[in-house]
């Protein structure tokens, strides 16, 4: 019995030594779970309005992080005003509106310029750590940024002009534009938020603070809009995906995000998180059997590259 706990205690001690050392790759893995839910979210969005599927998604989560809310009760006492501040930017806008607004902005302009303008989150996210987090980078991280940035932009447009849908006409409408922008502005500011709110309480409790709090906003948006409806429309198939979609790429992820953040600099993360980027070109490869264009299989390894020479900078810094 002592052999087995000896064991045990050893193995959780060299993890938590390889997360510390390697966590980057924690945030690219989680950003590239993210990515997972594409398939299923189309599908769900032909008879559900956006609204209803995040509800539904975070009503999924919550039911798996309710215990952590129980178990982090003590780290979770620490919050002072000042935190939950910053805890509500993170529920009501990186997790809920966020998500509205980015899906509502397909409904103003084509899926290339609401992907392109979200290729400024990483710069929103560095600029706000510098100045709330006081992040300071050593040159070398700019030239990582600028390489893993430009692999992610040849990954989604390997013609590196943004390519328009069939039939669809580049329409930068302002409307369309604004919501693009505050999707990527709320995500870039809840990867920097959510950093600091971790130097106060577990990354058990982030999670689930994150999913509680947009689930409450969620709740009373969906019954003044009169979705809650919805739920007879609900069929077997529409459950089961909102529950892959719910553990996948919501409470399994955003665990292994919040660890990762940890130990993990903002402006480091929110270059991480460009894994969504790779994890989609994979799943578009694999499963819709697009081709792989020459200049995407560059511009995976430049951000490959990028991420693992970050790893370094991160834990010098």
């Amino acid at each position: 019995m002592l052999g087995v706990f000896y064991l045990c205690y050893t193995f959780a001690t060299y993890m938590n030594l390889f997360i510390k050392k390697y966590s980057p790759l924690l945030v690219f893995l989680a950003a590239m779970l993210w990515a997972t839910d594409a398939p299923f979210r189309v599908y769900l969005t032909k008879d559900l309005s956006s609204n209803f599927i995040v509800l539904v998604e975070h009503f999924i989560n919550l039911i798996f992080v309710l215990p952590l809310l129980f178990v982090s009760r003590e780290s979770i006492k620490k919050l002072t005003l000042k935190d939950w501040i910053p805890v509500l930017i993170i529920g009501v806008g990186g997790s809920a509106l966020a998500s509205i607004a980015f899906t509502q902005a397909f409904h103003y302009v084509n899926p290339s310029v609401a992907i392109l303008l979200q290729k400024l989150q990483p710069v929103i996210a560095i600029l706000l750590a510098g100045t709330i987090l006081k992040e300071k980078m050593p040159k070398r991280f700019w030239a990582w940024a600028f390489i893993a940035l430009l692999g992610a932009y040849v990954i989604s447009f390997p013609s590196l002009i943004p390519r328009l849908y069939d039939g669809e006409v580049f329409n930068p409408n302002t409307i369309g534009v604004l919501y693009a922008l505050l999707a990527a502005l709320l995500w870039g500011a809840s990867t920097v938020f959510g950093k600091y709110v971790l130097n106060t309480v577990t990354f058990e409790a982030m999670t689930a603070l994150r999913f509680s709090v947009a689930f409450v906003f969620l709740l009373g948006l969906n019954f003044s809009t009169g979705e809650l409806s919805e739920i007879g429309l609900l069929s077997t198939t529409d459950i089961l995906y909102l529950i892959i979609i719910g553990i996948v790429s919501g409470a399994m992820s955003l665990l292994l995000y919040y660890r990762g953040l940890q130990y993990t600099k903002a402006s480091i993360a929110t270059l991480a998180e460009l894994g969504f980027v790779f994890a989609s070109l994979l799943i578009n490869t694999l499963f819709l059997g697009t081709n792989l264009a020459l200049m995407q299989m560059a511009g995976i390894v430049l951000l490959l590259m990028a991420v693992l020479s970050l790893v370094r900078v991160n834990r010098e810094e």
